[in-house]
């Protein structure tokens, strides 16, 4: 592990260990690690086995749960019927890249509002707050295109691998029979010698 990742042991009784601060903490204070975007990972103290995706998961159950969710019923529900589906790997990436394409969109704005406004912390949140409240509708109409068109590529690839699987299966359906389907020459079954 790099010197740079803190390490926090979760032991038996459900307790987490912070290594760099020989202390307990709270799954609170590692959402705060999360978001002052510091590297962690928390380990099985008898194991060593990596659980830092299981406690991320833990910490977005209790957001959910908590205040107004951000996914909906309809979208967890889509969400588990992509687990074991052939297409389980293409969502989850198709998922990555496009929070990462959001969190592009949202350092730019922000970058832009601090070139306007200067670099003062609270005074510099409050502002991008107020832009947020007053662009709500134009955000909403910049992430429904981008959404829309991410939706039209998505359809876009699907069709393609359709078009692929079709054609490949069309290949193999005809391969080791001759083009006039099994018949020689022109005759019908019934007139052959």
């Amino acid at each position: 592990m790099p010197e740079n990742v803190r390490l926090i042991k979760k032991y038996p009784n459900r307790r987490l260990y912070d290594t760099q601060t020989s202390s307990y903490i709270t799954l609170a204070d590692v959402k705060e690690l999360v978001l002052k975007h510091e590297q962690f990972q928390v380990v099985d103290a008898k194991s060593g086995e990596d659980l830092t995706r299981q406690i991320l998961l833990q910490i977005i159950l209790e957001e959910e749960s908590a205040g107004s969710p951000m996914f909906s019923h309809d979208a967890l529900t889509q969400l588990i019927r992509f687990y074991g589906n052939a297409m389980q790997g293409i969502m989850g990436n198709y998922l990555e890249r496009n929070i990462q394409a959001f969190m592009e969109i949202q350092k730019n704005m922000q970058e832009q509002t601090r070139t306007l406004y200067g670099d003062s912390g609270k005074a510099n949140q409050e502002l991008w707050s107020q832009f947020l409240t007053f662009q709500g509708p134009a955000m909403q109409s910049l992430m429904q295109t981008y959404l829309e068109q991410s939706k039209n590529m998505f359809q876009q690839m699907q069709d393609q691998l359709q078009a692929q699987t079709r054609n490949m299966f069309t290949a193999f359906s005809g391969a080791g029979q001759p083009a006039d389907g099994g018949r020689s020459s022109g005759a019908k079954p019934d007139e052959r010698e």
